[in-house]
């Protein structure tokens, strides 16, 4: 069976190890790519790709894209675009001073600021509601559609006992609400929230420690949404498929 899968943050970090993983697949038919920055030359010249440069937090832009594609099913939206909330004043300082990244450093509280909260919610919170709501009719008409939303470990309010992160555990937490919430009302979708574990992207500009690579978390992660079923809509899990508390 041929697939059209839809992939955001496509350019970089995770979304563009998915892309190339998919796009390697037989079962593949299209890749829709979309990414606020360009695809890499290499991989935009690709036969079954259609990129698109969109904003995902401006709703008029991803529904432009999505209205193209309005006939057309979409069996998998892979979404991993985001950002992580730090104060860029900061990490200004940081390079300034050419100190290795302290990431912590960059989103206390006593550095945290609406400018970068409303940002960081604006990306990762309605940037996903944008993209999932734009692209429904498409999902809709595929068979057994999925939506994997990359979210986050530090989404997790019970499991959050060191503090800090402010404006991305705030987002990603608010995220699952918004991604659980779509999973009841749309019973046709199979929706689920992926920590893909700490990954060395350029989330940060620094690699953090105990960071894994792009293409072991895409490993792992794809046995995960390779298992998953219908009646599984609305987890929030690890790479492994482990259940993370809300």
């Amino acid at each position: 069976m041929s697939n059209t899968i839809l992939i955001t943050g496509a350019s970089s970090g995770l979304g563009l190890a998915f892309l190339q993983h998919h796009a390697s697949l037989p079962s593949t038919s299209q890749i829709i790519a979309i990414d606020i920055t360009p695809l890499p030359p290499a991989v935009s010249q690709l036969q079954n790709i259609t990129s698109f440069q969109a904003d995902i937090s401006n709703a008029s832009q991803i529904q432009l894209v999505a209205s193209q594609f309005s006939s057309q099913s979409i069996n998998l939206l892979i979404h991993s675009a985001g950002i992580r909330g730090l104060n860029p004043a900061i990490l200004a300082e940081q390079r300034a001073a050419n100190q290795p990244g302290d990431v912590a450093a960059a989103e206390t509280y006593a550095v945290m600021d609406s400018a970068t909260m409303l940002r960081t919610f604006s990306i990762n919170t309605l940037g996903t509601f944008n993209t999932i709501s734009s692209f429904l009719p498409s999902l809709l008409r595929a068979s057994d559609p999925k939506v994997i939303i990359l979210s986050s470990r530090m989404g997790s309010v019970a499991s959050n006992v060191s503090g800090g992160g402010y404006a991305y555990r705030a987002s990603k937490a608010a995220l699952n609400a918004v991604v659980k919430s779509f999973s009841i009302d749309v019973p046709g979708v199979t929706f689920l929230l992926l920590h893909p574990g700490r990954v060395e992207t350029g989330l940060v500009e620094w690699k953090e420690e105990g960071a894994i690579s792009v293409e072991e978390s895409v490993r792992d992660c794809e046995k995960v949404i390779k298992g998953l079923q219908r009646g599984a809509s609305g987890r929030f899990v690890d790479r492994f498929g482990v259940e993370i508390p809300w």
